[in-house]
């Protein structure tokens, strides 16, 4: 690996997540690059995007890979203190979220036998069900913490359920996973990823002991079937099979957390749109595309080039880390209009989004995604047409998977 210098065509101009104000509101900051530095390589040495045209592009390119053993000019201090933490050695993980053809294709047929349409939507009277019992104890103490109560709770029961997973310590496991997606994030600090080697360790061992007792435990339910998975005389190695649950339990449930704390807070912020939606149900699917584009729950995507490419009149050079700029995207006025920072649940063609990113990565679970958030920010706002925020919403800190880690409300 080399470490190649850094310049930008404007040396007040760079992108600084880490400006006061940033993680409340990105959107200016993005604007400002859109207009300025769309293709940017940042101080950390990776090349950021930020048009929509640009962002697609680089996401449906299938010459591109996802696998940073391919990176060859990267942040020395950033691995260095990764390996510092990890005690000198870094696995990368197994999961599709890191693998290239063949292997993300093998990995993907195996695991998206449990996320096909019908298989999803058969969830939504069981999603159905915890969410009426979330809000049904709201509704008795007057309000609560959407965050804590409904958005972290609700995907979390939903996925275990779907993997026939025992009972465990939920705030463990959301302390393990907040720390592992700081790892998504541009910028960390040496004690971050400290904590997420630390939480990475804990929940393989967690996810093993599970596995474990699965193969003791068989039963119909999605981990038997992965540890059963076989097709054309192909299994998930050990290995393969705790990082996919892994992903499941990280990265999906990180998501959708954000997507439906920050998905209500937006509606309350907006009370006409809310009353649109209160009032027609048949909305439901077209709002939960349009806060996916509106709130960004996955901020930023990324890609390693194979090859040198040109974005912009510029040539990212071969073994670059890329970020494609999802959030920037999703309000670029290029491809949105004029209305591009607005939220509109009658929005034409929201969901040609790229929160679920696009091409062969596109997102497994973005059915089951979109329908707990349905189901939850419909429910919620029918059920408590009045509700209103209490208090200073609470944001979770990170710059990539962006949310809102409390968000008190009274429903009386």
């Amino acid at each position: 690996m080399t470490t190649g210098a850094v310049t930008t065509d404007d040396p007040e101009r760079f992108f600084n997540p880490l400006q006061p104000g940033y993680v409340e509101d990105p959107w200016p900051h993005f604007a400002e690059m859109r207009a300025h530095d769309p293709v940017h390589l940042t101080l950390m040495n990776q090349w950021l995007l930020f048009t929509y045209e640009d962002v697609s592009r680089l996401l449906r390119d299938p010459s591109l890979s996802v696998s940073d053993e391919n990176i060859e000019i990267m942040d020395e201090k950033r691995l260095a203190i990764f390996l510092e933490a990890s005690g000198g050695e870094l696995q990368q993980s197994t999961s599709m979220l890191n693998a290239d053809p063949p292997d993300h294709t093998r990995l993907r047929r195996l695991v998206s036998k449990a996320f096909t349409p019908s298989s999803i939507e058969a969830l939504r009277p069981r999603v159905q069900e915890l969410v009426d019992g979330i809000l049904d104890s709201m509704e008795e103490r007057g309000g609560g913490d959407v965050v804590a109560e409904l958005a972290f709770p609700l995907p979390f029961d939903v996925i275990s359920e779907m993997l026939g997973m025992p009972e465990a310590d939920k705030d463990l496991i959301a302390e393990w996973s907040g720390a592992i997606v700081k790892t998504l994030d541009p910028i960390i600090s040496q004690e971050e990823i400290q904590a997420a080697v630390d939480g990475d360790r804990k929940m393989n061992a967690h996810v093993d002991d599970v596995v474990a007792w699965k193969r003791a435990n068989p039963a119909d339910d999605l981990l038997t079937a992965l540890i059963a998975a076989e097709e054309d005389g192909d299994r998930l190695s050990p290995r393969e099979l705790r990082d996919q649950v892994n992903l499941l339990f990280v990265a999906g449930h990180e998501t959708t957390v954000n997507l439906i704390g920050t998905g209500i807070y937006e509606m309350l912020r907006h009370p006409e749109q809310l009353a649109m939606l209160r009032d027609d149900p048949t909305l439901d699917v077209n709002a939960v595309d349009e806060l996916l584009r509106y709130v960004s729950p996955v901020q930023m995507s990324r890609r390693i080039t194979l090859h040198d490419i040109d974005f912009g009149g510029k040539t990212i050079p071969r073994g670059m880390f890329v970020l494609a700029g999802l959030a920037s995207a999703n309000r670029d006025p290029a491809k949105w209009g004029p209305t591009a920072n607005d939220l509109d649940i009658r929005r034409t063609g929201t969901a040609q989004h790229l929160s679920f990113g696009s091409g062969a990565h596109y997102c497994l679970g973005s059915s089951l995604a979109r329908l707990e958030a349905q189901v939850a920010i419909g429910s919620f706002v029918r059920r408590f047409p009045h509700a209103r925020v209490v208090g200073e919403p609470r944001w979770n800190g990170r710059i990539n998977l962006r949310g809102l880690e409390g968000l008190d409300v009274a429903v009386d």
